[in-house]
């Protein structure tokens, strides 16, 4: 049996109306994005792997498809994650002192799947700030990630608020041990209770405690002020609690949420992080937060923040989108129809003109009309 037609696992094509509604989508997010001065930049596909995955983007070395360059003999990546491109494009090519936003919009691949549901070929469409540390630029790329979300039509948005910092601060103070940060960050993310307490036996009362109640912490912007009661006051936990309270006070028109455990990204976010969340589904549709430094391997250690949506996942929680009607015209020479034809697309009309012998399969065209002509004029009728 004959499978050329099979593609792999975790990889789909996007066929009509879908296909139409996602770049409507895009085009919509990049103009929303230009609106508030990010400017679009398009990295390619694929460089040397030393570009993609050096410093704060090592982590996504196991997501990336490798191949060797037969020009250079050099190992070559797809990208991941365009994050990283748009920080060289920012530390090597713009060079610039002030702020820079930057956006974008493509596919990325991925060796092995983020879950269950998900594609090995995600389509980000994200936007980056870079030069400005302070707790504004967070506030901005998060107001633009509300407006992105609701330019999208999703409906039950919910956005969960962390900051790396506070564990960086916990985890410096306690005198964690290095080879504990990582196993320790993960089992906070997952609320792993029983890891955590085997993870953190050997550290002071104190800190373990405070490691032991990150978990709890979540809810609405409450549990900020539970968080400056019970926490050991540091400067880097209350600098991620006020930043955490700037954040939380954005008009925000959507279901704002603190989680204390909420973390991502080790070794790559250095503050607030946040995650996008549709209805009760358990993957996010979109990730962002701030992670200096990351083009510091380029020549240039800038602070940045951003956030990237996934396209694909936000399709999948949209209703199904309807098919976009058309008018049916005769394949014909007769006078004045192909000005008509011309007139009609100009005005954004979708006419579909129908080949000799096709008519059985009119319906397959998506058209609702016809052209036909009346007393020497083409006019459109119902089909």
């Amino acid at each position: 049996m004959n499978h050329a037609w099979l593609l792999p696992e975790y990889i789909e094509d996007i066929l009509p109306p879908y296909a139409r509604q996602a770049e409507s989508l895009r085009r919509r997010l990049l103009d929303l994005f230009d609106g508030y001065g990010y400017e679009l930049t398009c990295p390619p596909m694929i460089e040397y792997l030393d570009s993609l995955l050096t410093g704060a983007a090592g982590d996504l070395d196991l997501k990336t498809f490798k191949v060797v360059d037969r020009l250079s003999g050099r190992m070559m990546g797809v990208r991941a994650d365009i994050t990283p491109q748009a920080a060289r494009i920012d530390a090597h090519l713009l060079d610039r002192q002030g702020v820079t936003r930057l956006c974008y919009a493509g596919p990325v691949l991925h060796a092995k799947p983020d879950g269950l549901m998900s594609s090995r070929e995600p389509y980000q469409v994200g936007a980056e700030l870079f030069g400005h540390a302070g707790i504004e630029a967070d506030r901005e790329v998060l107001q633009l990630l509300v407006a992105s979300l609701a330019t999208t039509g999703l409906d039950q948005v919910r956005i969960s608020l962390g900051h790396v910092g506070l564990f960086r601060a916990l985890s410096a103070a306690a005198g964690v041990a290095k080879e504990i940060e990582r196993p320790l960050f993960r089992a906070l993310r997952a609320k792993d209770a029983p890891t955590l307490a085997q993870l953190t036996e050997g550290l002071a009362a104190t800190w373990r405690a405070a490691f032991l109640r990150l978990p709890e912490l979540y809810g609405d912007a409450s549990v900020i002020a539970v968080a400056r009661a019970e926490l050991p006051d540091l400067p880097g936990i209350r600098q991620a609690l006020d930043d955490l309270d700037v954040l939380l006070a954005i008009d925000a028109g959507a279901d704002l949420a603190v989680d204390l455990s909420d973390l991502r990204g080790f070794g790559y976010h250095t503050g607030a992080v946040f995650a996008a969340y549709v209805g009760g589904q358990a993957q996010s549709v979109a990730l962002g937060g701030r992670y200096d430094n990351t083009g510091a391997v380029f020549g240039r250690a800038r602070p940045a923040t951003g956030f990237s949506l996934d396209l694909r996942r936000i399709l999948g929680s949209l209703p199904e989108p309807a098919a976009r009607s058309g008018i049916l015209a005769p394949y014909s020479d007769e006078p004045g129809l192909h000005a008509r034809i011309v007139e009609l697309r100009g005005a954004g009309e979708r006419v579909v003109v129908e080949f000799p012998g096709q008519s059985a399969w009119r319906g397959e065209s998506g058209c609702d009309r016809q052209l036909v002509n009346q007393g020497g004029e083409w006019r459109i009728v119902a089909l």
